[in-house]
């Protein structure tokens, strides 16, 4: 009797666990914690520019983007640099609003143009159309609301983040194939 219980909680876990929204809850809140994990990581192994060069806060943020859409990248890129900043210190306080408009423009985009295009041609359009907005921004918030930019410059993070930028066309779509291959999930 206790073998046929056990059965019975074994198969309403795995039915709880194959339901569709909780994928995405999980989902979301793994990317969450490894978008916290990730720079971390890079900082340790490759020093304090990591950040700057490798862009390890994106990754979690476009994969997020590509599995599960909008509303999930949006959750990962806020949470990831909320919490990162809460436990790290980084992003730096100064510059935790922008990293989170950044990190949110991405997400929204890549999400969007995932629904009519190949993962590729989306994280491309994402990356030029996403630092356009992202420059948009900067402009706006130093040239008519005269906050200051604390040194962030589009081009130059540009310059800087080839590495993480070559990074993410490498993996990011490659990663989201296979996780999303075994969710068995499409993006909505």
């Amino acid at each position: 009797m206790e073998k046929v219980e056990s059965i019975k909680k074994t198969n309403r876990l795995t039915e709880i666990l194959s339901n569709r929204k909780v994928k995405y809850a999980v989902g979301t809140a793994l990317l969450s914690g490894f978008g916290i994990a990730i720079p971390r990581i890079f900082h340790l192994l490759a020093g304090a520019s990591a950040g700057a060069t490798f862009l390890p806060m994106h990754i979690c943020v476009l994969i997020s983007a590509l599995i599960f859409g909008t509303m999930s990248s949006t959750i990962v890129a806020g949470s990831s640099i909320v919490f990162s900043y809460l436990l790290t210190g980084m992003p730096s306080l100064a510059r935790l609003p922008y990293m989170l408009i950044e990190l949110a423009i991405y997400g929204i985009l890549l999400s969007l143009f995932n629904k009519k295009f190949n993962s590729y041609v989306s994280l491309i359009s994402t990356m030029i159309l996403g630092r356009i907005l992202y420059a948009g921004v900067l402009f706006s918030a130093v040239n008519i609301l005269g906050l200051s930019s604390y040194g962030i410059s589009v081009m130059e993070s540009v310059k800087m983040g080839i590495p993480g930028i070559i990074l993410q066309l490498l993996f990011v779509p490659v990663l989201a194939k296979i996780i999303n291959k075994g969710l068995n999930l499409k993006n909505d």
